[in-house]
Order: C-alpha cells, then sequence, then structure tokens
C-alpha cells in the first residue's frame, strides 16, 4: 500500500470536504442576503414554439424567448427558499461524501487496508451515497419543480429527481465490498486464532 499516496488522497479529500461545506454555507447567505430575481430554467416548453407575452407566467415573472428561463422579480421567502434547495443538497452532500472518504483513507492509513474499521467505514460511506443521492436528487428536483409552478401556476409541480443517480450504483458497490472485506477479516481472525 503507498502510504504517501493515501496520506496526500487524505489530506484532498479532507481540504476538499472543508470546501464544499464553506461552498455551502457562503452559497445559503449570499442567495438569502440577495435582493435581486430568482431565476430557473425549466425544460416544459422545450419543444412548444410560443410567443413570450402569451405564456400564462405569474406577476412579476420574465420569460426567456424560448420560455426555457423564468425570472421572478421580487421573490417570495418561499421563492427564495426553493431556488436554495436546488443548489444547497447536493454542496450538503458532496461536503459530507468527502468527509466520508476522507475518514475512511485515514482509518486505512492507521489501521491497515483489511480491517473491520475500514470494512465498516466502506459500508457507512456506501450507504450514504446510495440512499443519499436520490434523497438529494429529490430534495432538489422538488424545490426546483416548486419554484417552476410558483411562477407558472399553469405547470404541474410535482416530485422530480434532479442530477445523474449512477451513484446509486457506486455506493451499492461499497456497500457490497465493505461486506467482502468484513468476511475476509472474520476468515482471517479465525485462521490466526487456529494457527
Amino acid at each position: 500500500m503507498n502510504t504517501r499516496l493515501t496520506r496526500a488522497l487524505a489530506s484532498v479529500t479532507a481540504v476538499l470536504a472543508v470546501l464544499c461545506g464553506l461552498a455551502f454555507v457562503g452559497t445559503g447567505v449570499t442567495r438569502m442576503l440577495d435582493d435581486g430575481a430568482v431565476c430557473v430554467k425549466t425544460d416544459f416548453w422545450r419543444n412548444a414554439s410560443l410567443v413570450p407575452d402569451s405564456l400564462p407566467i405569474g406577476k412579476g415573472v420574465e420569460a426567456s424567448s424560448s420560455a426555457t428561463n423564468l425570472c421572478q422579480n421580487n421573490p417570495s421567502v418561499g421563492q427564495r427558499a426553493a431556488d436554495l434547495g436546488g443548489a444547497l443538497p447536493w454542496l450538503l452532500f458532496g461536503s459530507l461524501a468527502l468527509l466520508l472518504f476522507s475518514r475512511l483513507l485515514k482509518t486505512t492509513l492507521l489501521q491497515g487496508p483489511f480491517t473491520e474499521a475500514v470494512s465498516r467505514r466502506l459500508s457507512v460511506l456506501g450507504w450514504f451515497v446510495a440512499v443519499g443521492s436520490p434523497l438529494t436528487g429529490l430534495v432538489a428536483g422538488w424545490s426546483q419543480s416548486w419554484l417552476v409552478g410558483s411562477m407558472v401556476p399553469m405547470v404541474g409541480s410535482g416530485p422530480t429527481v434532479s442530477g445523474s443517480q449512477e451513484l446509486v450504483l457506486a455506493g451499492l458497490a461499497a456497500v457490497i465490498m465493505g461486506r467482502i472485506m468484513r468476511e475476509g477479516v472474520r476468515m482471517r481472525e479465525d485462521l490466526e486464532g487456529t494457527i
């Protein structure tokens, strides 16, 4: 095991986790303090040829010529919160996933790769990614759908999932690898006990 590379990777992921956390806080503060318009992109009218003046949009909403970008001047607190709900969940998810990965690498450095603690941390990271990515996507997608629905009352604002969901497979693979490692650790301990 290359400890220098693992140590460097653990440090880089810890720094990235802190940077994602700072981006989470910074984005939240700046967007809540911003008194400008709130904009959202929608694909609802993507294939339609509409005249922007004929769109059934709410008061104070401006639409682009393709009707895919909507901006609400003087947004409500709910609209501003929904705008935050589109960006902040992924920053929080990324920060926590990087933190868990950094702790996994540090445990690997301290105890070695084939230990009970490493297999446990790998399983925790896997479950976090497998369950957290769809939940994060659901929160972000619902926030964006609600924001579009608040600007265009005729558009349904049902829950959608945003972001790529391939992370679920990566998370499940990490859970399986954690279980395999745990069984390998138990077999090694049993073998050492019999010798």
